[in-house]
């Protein structure tokens, strides 16, 4: 069983950052693309950025030039830098892992940007 487990999110001003962090842990083998996820409120989820296991990310248009991805192989984790903060970007995050034979969620974790 692969589990993941986020941690970092919170309440920030506009302008600030926050960086979330997850890590899976269990029967892990194979993982290929690990990427942000979130669901601001009353809407659906939407990709923010991902990332391949040798390193090219991709982002959103929305958070390009704000945010950071990156992966740590060895500690099977997935990272998310966010700067320059806006109250748009209040939502639920969540991290998603793809293998070859499997995709696993995070349970999710809330940033709130007041203005």
């Amino acid at each position: 069983q692969v589990q993941l487990v986020e941690s970092g999110g919170g309440l920030v001003q506009a302008g600030g950052s926050l960086r979330l962090s997850c890590t899976a842990s269990g029967r892990i083998f194979g993982i290929n693309d690990m990427g942000w996820y979130r669901q601001p409120p009353g809407k659906t989820r939407e990709l923010v950025a991902t990332i391949t296991r040798g390193g090219s990310a991709y982002y959103a248009g929305s958070v390009k030039g704000r945010f950071t991805i990156s992966r740590d192989n060895a500690k099977n984790s997935v990272y998310l830098q966010m700067n320059s903060l806006k109250p748009e970007d209040t939502a639920v995050y969540y991290c998603k892992i793809s293998a070859i034979t499997y995709d696993r969620w995070g349970q999710g974790t809330q940033v709130t940007v007041s203005s």
